[in-house]
């Protein structure tokens, strides 16, 4: 996963990928088919594993607003390069930057509207408990923070720092409708 992160699918060789796992392209082969498997396995480990660490915010906090707010904070902890992780969104990153095959385009973009609607339930539901006035464009306003968060990732990318990523967070907080 982290070298998939690290790299895309491209531009990961078999070579790289045999030696990160430390087996030969015959145990890769006969363990998830082909590269692509293997790239689709990768994803499926990303969103288990590291996903909640961001998406999991959005539940958090007594209203709607604190929820997108811990989930843009989340992000903005998250997606710069530390240690232990490459810089940014393994999901979202990919679908700019690499060319992926069809099969994990498809996946990747699943996993990408099931994030953008659990942003909408949380918006939809905050119109219904009137935390948001009832004319609130519900789709419109989970796309701008879909698409703030999506922003961020790619400027964590290009090595922008928890703090600058805070500060693009409380942007677009400030953008928030009023009730």
């Amino acid at each position: 996963m982290l070298l998939f992160w690290r790299k895309g699918f491209a531009t990961a060789s078999m070579h790289d990928l045999c030696e990160a796992m430390g087996i030969g392209s015959p145990s890769l082969y006969a363990a998830f088919g082909s590269k692509e498997a293997l790239y689709l396995e990768a994803i499926e480990h990303y969103v288990r594993t590291q996903g909640p660490r961001v998406w999991d915010r959005l539940a958090e906090g007594a209203t709607a607003r604190a929820g997108v707010e811990n989930m843009l904070l989340a992000g903005a902890g998250f997606l710069p390069k530390s240690r232990a992780t490459p810089a940014g969104c393994m999901v979202l990153l990919g679908a700019v930057g690499d060319e992926w095959p069809a099969a994990v385009a498809r996946v990747a973009r699943k996993v990408r509207l099931e994030l953008l609607g659990k942003l909408r339930a949380r918006l939809r539901a905050a119109v219904a408990k009137g935390e948001l006035p009832d004319s609130t464009d519900t789709e419109g306003l989970s796309r701008l923070y879909f698409g703030v968060l999506e922003g961020m990732a790619t400027q964590a990318q290009d090595g922008a720092t928890s703090a600058e990523l805070k500060g693009v967070a409380a942007a677009a907080m400030a953008a928030w409708p009023v009730a």
